[in-house]
């Protein structure tokens, strides 16, 4: 069954001077403010279209990657897994890192890093995200 989730932006002011607030619609998590400073600069206690897609990446890749491996035989005891996007101004999100440390009983170092590998390149984020360079490193604990 298909399921589509909802956020929502109210943005007041110009690209440079002014604010938003993102929220999270469908789960009711929580509303977020949003500013071009906290996206080209520092973030300030604010998040970025980035930092959002950063959290979807990296909770979708752990899924991805977790499901991969239980079809294996070799469900993870635990992944923790870290998405960095990197936006440059003028230019666009220039790419994405993924770093996924796992223990995952009965399974090599190499077997590990070859199937985190491939999950990153299934996970449905990922495919979305197709046309931005993806790069991820594999750490068996």
């Amino acid at each position: 069954m298909a399921t589509t989730r909802n956020a929502t932006t109210h943005w007041e002011g110009s690209l440079l001077d002014g604010a938003g607030r993102v929220t999270l619609d469908s789960s009711g998590q929580g509303t977020f403010d949003v500013t071009w400073a906290s996206r080209a600069n520092e973030a300030d206690g604010r998040t970025s279209p980035e930092e959002l897609i950063a959290a979807a990446h990296s909770s979708c890749f752990s899924m991805a990657f977790s499901n991969a491996l239980a079809k294996n035989d070799t469900p993870p005891a635990s992944l923790d897994t870290s998405a960095a996007v990197t936006f440059q101004p003028g230019e666009g999100i220039t790419g994405i890192h993924l770093t996924v440390k796992g223990s995952v009983p009965g399974l090599s170092a190499e077997q590990f890093a070859a199937m985190a590998a491939d999950a990153s390149k299934t996970c449905p984020v990922s495919k979305a995200l197709t046309g931005t360079t993806i790069t991820i490193d594999a750490t068996l604990v």
